[in-house]
């Protein structure tokens, strides 16, 4: 009974991460060719925000990897499950699907908001991390705190390069009222969504995996969990 509540905790949680993961990616792919078309000699800036997508892209794999090793498809979550999209939505009043990313870049009042929820929700999933790296239940599974550990590793040069450009540029830092946005989301993902999701019966499947339609992944290695 134990072994099943803790295996059904963490399919939720994997299904929830692999989303976040791919939503990562995708998102700062328009992020980042908007960056290269407006500022095409701030390399350094440029050289951090695809090692952010890079990590993101090989955090996706390790969870993927995680569910074919277990032999199962991730459970069927959308954007509601997203920190990222829910934060985009609250604070641009668009989807991230919406997004005029490049008319985003293009103004600097936009994009210093952007960076702050990017910096905001990269800063909460380092803290979220390191929860979970003390978690019993995940501490059962060795393949998901490998994981854990690898984005624990990664997470802080993530926020780093979108804070450096709003110091470098005389950017505010967050408002209060932002942070207790981001608070928000995270609680209503903690305390409601989770807990649904658990309880929920006959949840679906994923059919496909998330990248498999991505445009530029068709040739991309997948990521060794033995090499990680």
């Amino acid at each position: 009974m134990l072994s099943s509540l803790r295996n059904r905790y963490l399919d939720v949680l994997g299904s929830i991460y692999i989303y976040n993961e791919h939503r990562g990616y995708t998102a700062i792919d328009r992020v980042l060719e908007a960056v290269r078309a407006r500022s095409p000699d701030d390399q350094e800036f440029i050289h951090a925000i695809e090692k952010h997508r890079a990590d993101e892209r090989k955090h996706y794999l390790m969870f993927r990897r995680w569910f074919e090793m277990q032999g199962r498809m991730p459970m069927l979550v959308d954007r509601t499950c997203g920190h990222i999209d829910r934060f985009v939505e609250i604070m641009f009043r668009q989807t991230i699907d919406e997004l005029d990313t490049a008319s985003i870049v293009a103004c600097d009042e936009l994009f210093e908001k952007l960076c702050l929820v990017i910096s905001l929700t990269e800063q909460r999933g380092h803290k979220q991390v390191e929860i979970l790296l003390d978690h019993p239940l995940v501490k059962h599974d060795r393949t998901l705190m490998k994981i854990f550990r690898i984005i624990e590793k990664d997470e802080p040069s993530h926020w780093q390069p979108y804070d450096a450009w709003l110091k470098a540029h005389g950017k505010r830092e967050p408002k209060w009222w932002e942070r207790l946005v981001d608070t928000f989301i995270h609680s209503e993902l903690l305390f409601l969504k989770i807990p649904v999701l658990f309880l929920r019966s006959g949840l679906k499947r994923r059919v496909d995996w998330p990248d498999t339609y991505d445009p530029a992944e068709e040739l991309a290695s997948k990521c060794d969990l033995a090499t990680a």
